[in-house]
């Protein structure tokens, strides 16, 4: 069975750029979400393996997000994006599950290198 990722992010563009990165590996996109209430819904209703998701969004964080999604799925792997100058949000999502984070501007090999670190 493929890999399945749900991307959580507030700009398209940075939507359309995650998902050639995991397309182009041949991974399943399941989903998309514009922000963290969105994301939880869609997590509960695709159960992708796999979650990126923006920190800084407008309505919900990807903090609060990543919480919800967690209550509902505690085994759930939630990796974080964010831009640089963002260290003190990543680390606190780090600490409130997120397994990993991965910074914009996205490279693919890195993206997908953080991705196989997390998924072992």
């Amino acid at each position: 069975m493929s890999q399945r990722v749900l991307i959580v992010d507030d700009a398209l563009f940075m939507r359309n750029l995650l998902r050639d990165i995991f397309s182009s590996a041949g991974w399943d996109v399941v989903g998309e979400a514009a922000d963290g209430r969105e994301a939880l819904q869609k997590y509960e209703d695709l159960q992708p393996n796999l979650v990126t998701m923006d920190i800084v969004m407008p309505e919900w964080s990807g903090i609060d997000a990543l919480q919800g999604i967690l209550s509902v799925d505690p085994e759930a792997v939630v990796i974080m994006c964010s831009a640089l100058g963002q260290e003190s949000m990543v680390m606190e999502a780090i600490q409130k599950g997120a397994r990993d984070f991965i910074v914009k501007p996205f490279q693919q090999d890195q993206v997908l290198e953080v991705v196989k670190r997390v998924l072992g």
